[in-house]
């Protein structure tokens, strides 16, 4: 199989909380992610083709860090689960300190890659 992805996914190992900052509610967790987008399990339907404003906080031993940003939101899919939903989403928005955050957190020691 060849992979067609420009960046290296790393997959998460704890659950990672993803919240929609417009409405403060978790919308899922992450599956894997990169510093252009991420794969999560999502406990809603996303709107296709649609924009979020999302949170979540990376840690890194005793450090954490809050990352904010925009993504797009590429795709669905429905999960074995009812109510649970795959999502891909790309990146769009992010400050320089949260994407400097995202790149050491995916390069750090330790890490499994898709």
């Amino acid at each position: 199989m060849t992979e067609y992805r420009r960046s290296r996914r790393r997959r998460a190992a704890e659950a990672i909380d993803v919240y929609d900052t417009m409405t403060e509610q978790s919308i899922g967790t992450i599956c894997n992610i990169s510093e252009s987008g991420m794969m999560m399990m999502a406990n809603c339907k996303l709107y296709d083709d649609a924009l979020y404003q999302l949170r979540f906080t990376l840690a890194s031993g005793r450090k954490s860090h809050p990352i904010e940003l925009g993504a797009h939101h590429l795709w669905s899919d429905g999960a074995n689960v009812p109510g649970q939903y795959w999502a891909g989403l790309r990146f769009i928005d992010i400050s320089p300190e949260d994407s400097t955050a995202l790149r050491a957190w995916i390069e750090q020691p330790g890490g499994q890659f898709v």
